[in-house]
């Protein structure tokens, strides 16, 4: 083990997670493409299995297969076409069979889960709390543009999530295990109030349930006291996302807009991971 002492040095580790994170935000793309569709299946063979009917027949879809493939004209990505962020730039952004342009969400992904990790290693060091605010990173990613494209939070994501915020605060990487404890019930718990009084008030479901789930995995890791700092930023992060969505209209808010709230609370756990503790003694200061 002492051969790898050099991994961990300052120097050196947070280039190392910034390549790694890079090679895991390959791996979120996969995801947020795929799992989606893996659960429309699944909802299709329920219902299917529900109403008696035998399931349809579908090729075998998971997140490791089949290989993946060009949407447009179905030419198999190659390993060499598959490099984080090099393979996108050297093909200028398009499909090297087809021409079609390649979203930019892909090297955006991969930049930020890249990115992420080697924040995390140079903010902590060789540490369980590096190694948590990377997993925290990467399940925020997928989490956030799977919402922004679909409008879900698969409990696949969320409530892993939950248990990986409880495992790293046992020895306290981020609050002690009881703030942790409370922090994913309180998290659940405001949401679902907020849920069931707009519900009330209007007869309208304001959010939906992976909200809920996701804002205790948020509680989990960061604990309950980082809660009303999460909520009050990613109410004014969706605020100035939805004043952009108006300003894009033109000033007219665009009827068919669905407001999905897990990005916003994504940038606000994020915030609240690596700054949180100095923007509430600020805060706390001026009282």
């Amino acid at each position: 083990m002492q051969s790898f002492g050099w991994l961990v040095q300052p120097a050196v580790l947070p280039w190392f997670a910034l390549g790694f994170g890079l090679c895991i935000g390959s791996f979120l793309n996969v995801v947020i493409h795929r799992l989606p569709k893996i659960m429309e299946r699944e909802w299709r063979a329920e219902c299917a299995e529900l109403s008696g009917q035998l399931a349809p027949q579908e090729p075998p879809l998971n997140l490791v297969a089949p290989r993946s493939r060009c949407p447009s004209c179905g030419h198999a990505i190659r390993a060499v076409e598959n490099i984080p962020l090099v393979s996108w730039l050297a093909l200028r952004g398009k499909c090297s069979k087809c021409g079609t342009r390649i979203s930019a969400r892909y090297p955006l992904v991969e930049l930020l889960a890249g990115i992420g990790a080697a924040y995390s290693a140079w903010r902590f060091g060789p540490t369980m709390t590096a190694l948590g605010a990377a997993l925290f990173v990467w399940f925020t990613i997928a989490l956030a543009f799977i919402d922004q494209e679909t409008g879900l939070l698969p409990d696949d994501l969320t409530l892993p999530l939950v248990w990986v915020g409880l495992i790293v605060n046992i020895r306290g990487a981020f609050v002690p295990l009881p703030e942790a404890v409370i922090g994913a019930v309180a998290g659940y718990l405001m949401l679902w109030l907020v849920y069931w009084g707009f519900k009330l008030a209007t007869g309208k479901e304001g959010m939906g349930y992976g909200d809920f789930k996701m804002n205790a995995a948020v509680g989990a890791f960061l604990g309950w006291k980082m809660l009303p700092l999460v909520i009050l930023l990613s109410s004014i992060v969706g605020l100035a996302f939805g004043a952009l969505q108006m300003f894009a209209a033109r000033g007219k808010w665009d009827a068919g807009f669905r407001f999905h709230f897990g990005p916003y609370i994504a940038i606000a756990a994020l915030v609240g991971l690596f700054w949180g503790e100095p923007i509430l003694r600020w805060y706390l200061d001026r009282l």
